[in-house]
């Protein structure tokens, strides 16, 4: 998985492309490969987190019948977790498309997702002046 930080596109498409393959045969083994490798390489540029957040992804949605409740409970928690992070990294940058993006997931008369508002916390904290 380190070859995600590989600049060449073909490169990071062939990672992409082979965890989904053996995500085919071993869907949970693939899953905690993934999320053990994000949770060791938190400072992984979001680029990079996008390319293996996308294959679980891929994953999930091709084996979602395969999958024990708890992995997919647990990878399903890390997958969220990882996805706030790469908006929140993201919006240090473009926070204006991102809060834009953000504010789409509130509904009246419905509570936010936990994530949803865990992104809005830390957007405003890493934009805080």
């Amino acid at each position: 998985m380190d070859a995600t930080t590989d600049k060449d596109p073909l490169v990071q498409e062939q990672i992409y492309n082979a965890l989904c393959y053996l995500g085919e045969s071993e869907p949970e083994e693939i899953l905690n490969s993934c999320d053990e490798y994000l949770r060791q390489h938190d400072k992984l540029a979001y680029p990079h987190r996008v390319i293996i957040l996308k294959a679980m992804e891929t994953v999930v949605k091709n084996n979602i019948a395969l999958l024990d409740k708890s992995t997919a409970k647990e990878v399903i928690r890390d997958w969220q977790q990882a996805a706030s992070d790469v908006l929140v990294a993201v919006g240090q940058r473009f926070i204006n498309k991102v809060m834009e993006e953000a504010l789409t997931k509130f509904q009246p008369g419905i509570l936010p997702h936990y994530f949803v508002m865990q992104t809005f916390a830390n957007l405003s904290v890493s934009n805080g002046e």
